[in-house]
Order: structure tokens, then C-alpha cells, then sequence
């Protein structure tokens, strides 16, 4: 496996530092050349092939598998199930943190959900275990499925999300809306949602006596080592993970889950290397997805357009046997300045497998339903949507007080609209048409994700030959991260790219923490600025404590890395090469450690979001209600841009997914077996290049030293919750229907004009 090694020449001409530079993708030339090694790409000598075989029905139990005749198929070497595996250490069954999730390892015949895992064939070919899979040939007891928002009697759950209470409650709602001149009462229903990233849940797994290999991906490899550590009875330093590329993670490969557990069971059964990888179907289930919720906001507004109060209700589902529940109402706590607010949930329990995090979770889900009913509420006012926002929205976060960076997200609003064109829309509905008879519509939508942080370690070294290096466990779904944090790196020990070598992408290396929750840039990043500060310290020890050095006695004055060299604060025309103070001293190297980690004080001052607008034109046929969306504008502000090549591409990434979310992808569930009808990409809909409109993204400046010591925000999530609802509001603007029913069918369309 070639090692990602960032020391080529950057292909441009740096000015300044490297942060704020649009360097390409230092791993582009591996992907486009196929040298760029996943998963599923490694092949141990004496690999095996495993594939697990899956529940037909939703709810239930496995009366028998023919496991005879699937081993006596050719290349067949040993069947897996729950009467004949390796056992583990734990109880998969047993939460042990808030940040596990129950299971499905053949831990027994009970089915909970369709696509479960019920048995694994390991064989000498992929197509044997294929073949061997489909023999099994599995008789159910079937029992009725529990499916749907209204499947069973519903219940407040105790938290939503990781930790959030399910209920917030700020000033009188009633009271406010009691005295509203103006109040919308609506219900908005969204779709599960499954993950569909290029690369599949895969795992290659070998074990050597108690030692264990690992090529799988995955955005948290610390939290997947601890995992496998606990199931299997192995201590953490018997477990290499290697994790260099992910083809895609979007939250669904933060946890570790089922299926690349069970490749581990399937390798410690046979004493041979394992891959298992998981077709396209069978990510429909034990994956995680976003669950459906259906929302209730009723919100008033005085006679001069300003909010009364706010109430977002959200129900949600989770599987029968865990809890994961869609934050989707917490979407109304940060952006809008009602007097009142009141967000809260409740949930039943369906025969699926456990929701989990999907791009933006909560936050995708209720900013479609909140935007769609603040631009209702504008059409009630009489307000133009973008005058309706401006004049309500927050500038300190409304349910806590704390304040945060609003003029930002006023500049977002403010530059959006010139950039698109605003000023021109009609106010009224149906207005708009092209030269070819096609309805036009405008619309637009705030968008707002929390700016998180979690902890991390880095490892900075700096050689004597001048050159640097820097370790760290960080994760590369395809957003940009070996290259954004290598420029972090290069500008952290004060060298040029060319002159440092990045690590990543292994567990053996210090804990970089989850992608996930748009905060490994910040996280990540946090900690390699804080390692090179650390190895830049004990290089100037060195100088400013040796008499021939022309930094000798600048302790006081302290020094400045540039260029390989250290330099005198307060006179500049004295300093030397790393190079030249690590030969003096006689050292090979100086190596020093870093944490990065949000700042309590900070968290307990300020609210920390990152804010945008997003605006929309779709054009509809009158007679046949087709939709296009036609061209998109974002403008966002998210702190400081590490690499703005990057950000724009993720920016796109999250605009191209709020258009899904509006107009294409659900998953629909067949009622009488609990089965995904549409578990594939020819008929799980999402946008293709005929789909994409033009976009345009505009990085507003935004200077917030409250975040973290870069003033680093996300940019993977932030784009999907205004794109979304600014898709929706723009449908209405050209039509005049208001579809509250996500995806946006042509349908419900017609059937109203």
C-alpha cells in the first residue's frame, strides 16, 4: 500500500502562509491513477471472501438455514451463525458508552429488522460465498411488522441525539401566539433517508495469533480500535486499524458496526484473512440511515412582522431494540428571535434498524420544515421572505442568551441576495415566467450548523536535515482533509509543504478524535497547531539557551518560525536554520506532542454556530409539474478558510444534498414486509449532473477567536440546511402550492393547479 506522503513540490506559487492557499488535493494524482488504496483493495495471502446472508422479513425469527447444502456448494470453507461462531468478550447487546450502539452479530434467531444479518458464508471466491449465501435458503416465523410514524403508541424519549434533552422551553408560548396577528399552524413530513456513499462498508481482517489487522473505514479510528477492544478481549495495542481513504462516510461510518464485526468473527473462525464487504442493498438496514420524522410549527407574528413566538414539535422513530431519535426540533433554537420558544419531541418504535447520524442529523431534518414555515409566515405578514428574516433573526442565541457571531450571518443574508438578485423577486406567488412559458420561482432558506469540537493529540517533529514531520490519526473521507491539515502542519513548524512529511490515517498514530459533526479541521487542526508550537518551543530552547547562537539570551523577547528558521521577535535580521541549531547541539531531532480541545469558558460565554443563506430559482412546467432547479447562490460564514478550493467543494457538496433532500431521495418501505422497496441506486433517487444546477458559493469573512485558537468553523454540513428549504420556498414562489411532504412530488403538484 503506497504510503500519502506530503512532500511533493506544491504545483503553485505560495504567497504567505499556507492556510487561506486553494492547493489541490495533495492525494488527487493516487485517486485518478488508481493507486489510491481502500478497504476493499487490500488482499492478504489466503484471504477469504465472506458475505453475509440477510432477513427478508422486518420482524420475527430464522426457523432453519440449510447450512449443509451451502457448505457442500464448491469453495464453500465454513457458514457462520449464531449456533457456530467465536464468541466475544462482551455483550454486543451491552451499551457501555453513549457513543455505542446495540448490534446484530448472530447473537441469536430473533429478526428486528429486514436486511439483518442471520448467517456468513466464508469461502475461496467471492462468487462461492455469494453462491453458498443464496443456498441457505432461510424459513421464517414471521410476525406483523411495525412500521411508520404511527406504528405504535408514542412516548417522550428521555434524550435526543447524544445527550440533548428531548424538550426546550423559553418564555410563554401560548401566551405569544394567543396575541399574534398572524400565525401559521403546519405539519411537515420528512422521509428516511439511507446512506449511499461510493465506497461501501468493507473490512479486510487478519488475525496473527492475539494480534489483529484491520483495513476498514472509518471516520473515528480511536473509537472503532476501543470497540473491537471491548468485544474481543484485546488490548488496544494488539490492534492495528488502517483507514488511509474512505470512499464516502457522511456519519454512517463514525461507529462502529455489525457487519465489519462480523468479518472480524468470520477471520478468528476460519484462522484465515477475511474481506467482507457489503453489496448495495445491504447498506439498507444495518448501517444507520435518517429516520422520517413529521413536524408540527406553529408560529405568530405581530402586526409589524416581528415573531411572537415559536413552537416546533417533532416526532421521530427508532428501532425496537435501541435509542437513537432525530434532533430534528432543536433546528428552532438558534436562529430566530422569538419572544417564546418551545421545542420538543416524541418517538415510536418500528421495526428498522437503529437511525443513527446522517449528514447534518437534526438539523437537515428540521431546518426544511423551519424555513418552509418562517417563509409562510412571511407570506402572512405580507413580507417579503428575505425582509421577514432580516428583521427576525437572532443575535444572541435564543434559548440559552449566549451571544454569537450574528453580523456574520446578517452578511451572509445581505450578500446572497446581491450575488442572486433578490431585489428583483415578486412578493406574490406564480408570477414569474421564462421565454418558454415555464414558471419561475424564487425562494431562499437561512442555514445554521452548531461549530463544534472535540479532542485530539498530534506528534510534530522537526529533523536536522531542516525538514518536518507531522502524525496524527486523522480521517480523509474525500472532503480534503490530508491536504487542509497539512497546510495547518507546514504553517504550524513554520516550513513550506515541500519540507514536511504528513502522517495519517492509521490507529497506531495519536488520536485525532471523530469526523464527524464538521469539526475535524477544527479538532484535528487544533492539535497540530498546538504540536508545532510545542516543537518550535523546544527548538528555541535550544538556540536562545547556547552562547553561539545569534538567538542566544531572546528568551524574554521570544522568537518566530519562518521559512526553516527561527528569528528574533524584536529584530528580525537575527536568526538560523533548524538545520544549523539542531547540528550545533548535536540532536538528530526535536520531537514534541499536542492536544487540541474546545475551551469550557468559551462554551459557557458564547453560542458557536456557523451561519449562511441560501438562495434558489426552480423553473416548473405548468401542465407537467417537472421541477428544475435552475441555479443556486450560498454565501456562508465559517470562520477562518483553511483552504477555500476545498471549502467551496464541500459547500457544493452539502447544496447538491439540500436539493436532494427537497426533491428527490426517500426511502419507501414496503408496509406488509418492512422491506426498503427501493434499496439501490437506480431507484433510491438522487441528483445526477442533469439535476445540478449552476452554483456559486461566496465564503463570507468572518474573524470568531472564540472558537478555537485557528477560528476554524465546519463547512461538511452546513450547506445542506438552507439549501433545502430554500429549494421548497422557491416550489411555492413558482407555483403557489405549498408541499409539505418531502420529497416534492409532481404529483401533489398537479393535483393542485
Amino acid at each position: 500500500m503506497p504510503e500519502l506522503n506530503l512532500t511533493s513540490a506544491p504545483a503553485h506559487l505560495r504567497h504567505g502562509s499556507n492556510i487561506g492557499q486553494p492547493l489541490t488535493r495533495r492525494d488527487g494524482i493516487l485517486k485518478v491513477k488508481g493507486q489510491a488504496i481502500y478497504a476493499a483493495d487490500n488482499h492478504p495471502p489466503g484471504m477469504l471472501f465472506a458475505v453475509m446472508a440477510v432477513a427478508s422479513i422486518s420482524r420475527g425469527r430464522v426457523a432453519s438455514l440449510d447450512v449443509d447444502t451451502a457448505k457442500r456448494h464448491p469453495g464453500v470453507v465454513d457458514v457462520m451463525t449464531p449456533d457456530h461462531k467465536p464468541q466475544l468478550a462482551i455483550d454486543p447487546e451491552i451499551k457501555t458508552n453513549p457513543f455505542v450502539f446495540r448490534m446484530e452479530v448472530l447473537q441469536s434467531n430473533e429478526i428486528r429488522y429486514a436486511n439483518q444479518p442471520i448467517a456468513v458464508v466464508i469461502a475461496e471466491t467471492l462468487e462461492a460465498a455469494t453462491e453458498g449465501a443464496a443456498l441457505l435458503a432461510p424459513r421464517y416465523e414471521t410476525l406483523p411488522a411495525l412500521i411508520g410514524l404511527d406504528a405504535g403508541e408514542s412516548f417522550v424519549p428521555p434524550v435526543v441525539g447524544v445527550g440533548n434533552p428531548a424538550a426546550h422551553h423559553h418564555g410563554d408560548v401560548e401566551a405569544g401566539l394567543a396575541s399574534a396577528e398572524k400565525q401559521i399552524d403546519a405539519v411537515y413530513e420528512t422521509p428516511p433517508q439511507y446512506h449511499n456513499a461510493m465506497e461501501p462498508h468493507a473490512i479486510v481482517a487478519s488475525w496473527n495469533g492475539d494480534k489483529l489487522s484491520v483495513d476498514m473505514p472509518t471516520q473515528g479510528l480511536t473509537m472503532s480500535l476501543a470497540r473491537i477492544a471491548e468485544l474481543f478481549g484485546i488490548a488496544h495495542d494488539k490492534i492495528h486499524i488502517r483507514s488511509p481513504f474512505l470512499g464516502g462516510g457522511f456519519g454512517s461510518k463514525g461507529l462502529m458496526a455489525g457487519p465489519p464485526t462480523l468479518g472480524i468473527m468470520a477471520a478468528k473462525l476460519v484462522g484465515r484473512p477475511v474481506k467482507l464487504v457489503l453489496r448495495r442493498e445491504q447498506m439498507y438496514g444495518p448501517v444507520g440511515h435518517r429516520a422520517p420524522t413529521r413536524q408540527r410549527l406553529r408560529i405568530g407574528a405581530d402586526g409589524k412582522g416581528h415573531l411572537t413566538a415559536l413552537d416546533h414539535h417533532a416526532r421521530t422513530v427508532s428501532s425496537t431494540f435501541d435509542d437513537f431519535y432525530e434532533p430534528a426540533a432543536g433546528a428552532s433554537h438558534s436562529l430566530y428571535a422569538a419572544p417564546a420558544i418551545r421545542t420538543s419531541h416524541d418517538a415510536v418504535r418500528v421495526n428498522t434498524g437503529t437511525p443513527l447520524f446522517m449528514r447534518a442529523p437534526g438539523e437537515a431534518t428540521g431546518s426544511i420544515a423551519l424555513e418552509s414555515a418562517i417563509d409562510e409566515m412571511a407570506w402572512a405578514c405580507g413580507m417579503d421572505p428575505l425582509a421577514f428574516r432580516l428583521k427576525n433573526y437572532a443575535e444572541v442565541e435564543p434559548i440559552t442568551g449566549k451571544p454569537f457571531s450574528s453580523k456574520a450571518l446578517r452578511a451572509c443574508y445581505e450578500q446572497g441576495a446581491a450575488r442572486f438578485g433578490w431585489a428583483k423577486r415578486s412578493l406574490q406567488p406564480r408570477q414569474m415566467r421564462d421565454d418558454a412559458g415555464l414558471l419561475v420561482g424564487w425562494g431562499m432558506g437561512t442555514a445554521t450548523f452548531p461549530a463544534l469540537m472535540f479532542q485530539a493529540e498530534a506528534r510534530a517533529v522537526i529533523r536536522r536535515d531542516g525538514s518536518g514531520a507531522m502524525e496524527i490519526g486523522a480521517h480523509d473521507m474525500g472532503q480534503g482533509a490530508w491536504t487542509a491539515l497539512a497546510q495547518i502542519a507546514a504553517d504550524a513548524v513554520g516550513l513550506d509543504m515541500d519540507r514536511i512529511t504528513f502522517k495519517a490515517g492509521t490507529s497506531d498514530l495519536p488520536d485525532a478524535g471523530i469526523a464527524g459533526g464538521s469539526a475535524h479541521t477544527a479538532t484535528a487542526g487544533a492539535a497540530i497547531h498546538s504540536a508545532g508550537a510545542a516543537v518550535i518551543a523546544k527548538l528555541a530552547d535550544l538556540a536562545t539557551n547556547d552562547e553561539r547562537s545569534p538567538l542566544f539570551g531572546a528568551g524574554n523577547a521570544g522568537v518566530v518560525a519562518r521559512d526553516g528558521k527561527l528569528f528574533r521577535r524584536d529584530d528580525q535580521s537575527r536568526g538560523e536554520s533548524y538545520a544549523e541549531i539542531l547540528a550545533r547541539a548535536g540532536v538528530s531531532e526535536v520531537e514534541a506532542r499536542g492536544t487540541g480541545a474546545p475551551n469550557p469558558a468559551a462554551m459557557e460565554e458564547y453560542a458557536m454556530h456557523a451561519h449562511g443563506a441560501v438562495f434558489a430559482e426552480v423553473k416548473v412546467d405548468p401542465e407537467l409539474g417537472q421541477v428544475r432547479v435552475t441555479r443556486m447562490v450560498g454565501a456562508f460564514a465559517a470562520g477562518r478558510i483553511v483552504n477555500p478550493r476545498m471549502v467551496q467543494s464541500q459547500l457544493f457538496g452539502g447544496m447538491i444534498w439540500g436539493l436532494s433532500f427537497a426533491l428527490h431521495e426517500e426511502a419507501i418501505t414496503d408496509r406488509r414486509s418492512g422491506r426498503i422497496m427501493n434499496a439501490n441506486l437506480g431507484e433510491y433517487h438522487i441528483p445526477v449532473n442533469a439535476d445540478v444546477p449552476p452554483l456559486d458559493v461566496i465564503t463570507v469573512e468572518e474573524h470568531d477567536p472564540h472558537v478555537n485558537a485557528l477560528g476554524i468553523k465546519g463547512v461538511g454540513e452546513i450547506g445542506i440546511t438552507g439549501s433545502a428549504g430554500a429549494v421548497a420556498n422557491a416550489v411555492w414562489h413558482a407555483t403557489g402550492v405549498r408541499v409539505r411532504r418531502f420529497p416534492i412530488r409532481i404529483e401533489e403538484l398537479l393535483a393542485q393547479f
